[in-house]
């Protein structure tokens, strides 16, 4: 995500969402991973969530228990999230949710973690935030995917080095490529990563 949430912050007021190069005008694998491992009633811990509308596209997909997190407070404010969806504003490598959700869902957070330790708490949280059984569903950079994103440099993964980082607490069920096209046209490669917690 980036260490400084003011940078975050800036973003999000200065940008709209059509300025928002991980803008998307559906959910995607998102959606389909969540709706398939893990439908109503999971619960939902979408990390990095922001102003994406997967929180609103789960609610109304008759998910009711979603909690977005991410680390930009202003996010968080501007996202016209459902009442329902409750809201962390928090740096996910420093926090420890205090309770357990059946998934965890990631498309923005693991690419902006650089350095060993910032990603060895990445999994940390998200095993302590993960019940047994349920699942971690992460999109990242691909191997071929952007080098850069909102100013920052990222680090690019493949699905088994995010199995890699996270095999400690969880083993990996599928794995998938995505071309996210940003606003103005733009092709993003990601890969999936779909984890069960032990």
């Amino acid at each position: 995500m980036g260490a400084d949430p003011a940078h975050w912050d800036d973003i999000y007021r200065e940008r709209s969402d059509a300025e928002l190069s991980w803008s998307r005008d559906d959910s995607g694998l998102s959606l389909e991973l969540l709706g398939r491992l893990a439908p109503p009633p999971a619960s939902v811990l979408d990390v990095g969530g922001g102003r994406s509308g997967l929180a609103a596209a789960l609610t109304a997909g008759g998910w009711t228990d979603v909690t977005v997190l991410d680390l930009s407070a202003v996010a968080l404010e501007t996202a016209g999230l459902p009442a329902s969806v409750a809201t962390i504003s928090a740096d996910v490598t420093t926090c420890l949710p205090d309770r357990r959700f059946g998934a965890w869902h990631d498309r923005a957070v693991l690419h902006f973690l650089l350095s060993p330790e910032d990603r060895r708490a990445y999994a940390r949280t998200a095993a302590a935030a993960v019940e047994p059984g349920g699942v971690a569903v992460i999109g990242t950079f691909g191997p071929d995917g952007p080098e850069r994103c909102s100013g920052l440099e990222v680090r690019r993964s493949s699905a088994a080095e995010v199995a890699a980082l996270l095999s400690d607490d969880f083993d990996l069920l599928e794995a998938h490529d995505e071309v996210h096209h940003t606003p103005w046209g733009d092709p993003q490669r990601f890969v999936w990563a779909v984890l069960r917690r032990r």
